[in-house]
């Protein structure tokens, strides 16, 4: 789930560097980096260049773009196959709390990035 989750976000957003896939996926930088590595060792995605050349960006290969494509109806499949289960109404609370929890941990992270920032040096 999280290779598609990745390759997902980075198709919508284009290109995506680390930090904005990190906020769109509420995923950690390790989990993150290890996910990006093996996704660029299969030849879906590709390091894009970008004016900072701090930045690291990603976006899909052709062959990434394909794999997307093919996994899509597997995963609508299997989003169906747990909203039969589930039922409509608890699918939408599920879908609901999930949202919730992800913009909670969004929250979360960016918090804890600025506290990081404003906290003094230990002496």
């Amino acid at each position: 789930m999280t290779q598609f989750s990745i390759l997902a976000a980075i198709a919508r957003l284009g290109e995506a560097s680390l930090k904005q896939l990190e906020e769109e996926l509420a995923i950690d930088q390790t989990t993150l980096t290890r996910s990006l590595s093996l996704l660029e060792r299969g030849g879906v995605i590709e390091r894009a260049s970008h004016p900072d050349g701090r930045i690291k960006a990603m976006r899909l290969t052709a062959r990434g773009s394909r794999a997307l494509e093919e996994a899509r109806p597997m995963w609508a499949q299997a989003q169906g196959k747990v909203l039969r289960a589930l039922g409509t109404k608890a699918w939408a609370d599920a879908q609901r709390r999930l949202t919730r929890l992800h913009h909670v941990a969004v929250r979360k992270r960016r918090l804890g990035r600025e506290e990081r920032r404003v906290q003094p040096a230990a002496r």
